[in-house]
């Protein structure tokens, strides 16, 4: 069983950072594929930013420059550094892990930005 716990949501102002954790536990490889995934009220969950299984990264391109996923391998933790933050980018934040046919999902962490 996989566990995902996410942690630094907050409220900011605009153009302020945050920076989300996710710490996983369980049966997992540090290969396992991890990123981030937001949710905005009436809004289908989108991608934000991950790791592929060969550790290249992916972004969105609405986050490009300003957001940097980054991972611990010998913590099973993968970290998102949030930077020039607009009040769009106000939602749910999610963790996720891919294990084989498997999609593992964190609780969420409220990400607010304030104009």
């Amino acid at each position: 069983q996989v566990q995902l716990v996410e942690s630094g949501g907050g409220l900011v102002q605009a153009g302020g950072s945050l920076r989300l954790s996710c710490a996983a536990s369980g049966s997992i490889v540090s290969r396992n594929p991890m990123g981030w995934y937001r949710q905005a009220p009436g809004k289908q969950r989108e991608l934000v930013a991950r790791f592929t299984s060969d550790s290249t990264t992916n972004y969105a391109d609405s986050v490009k420059g300003r957001f940097t996923i980054s991972r611990d391998n010998a913590k099973n933790t993968v970290y998102l550094q949030m930077n020039s933050l607009k009040p769009e980018d106000t939602a749910v934040y999610y963790c996720s892990l891919v294990d084989g046919i498997w999609t593992y999902w964190g609780q969420g962490t409220q990400v607010t930005v304030s104009s």
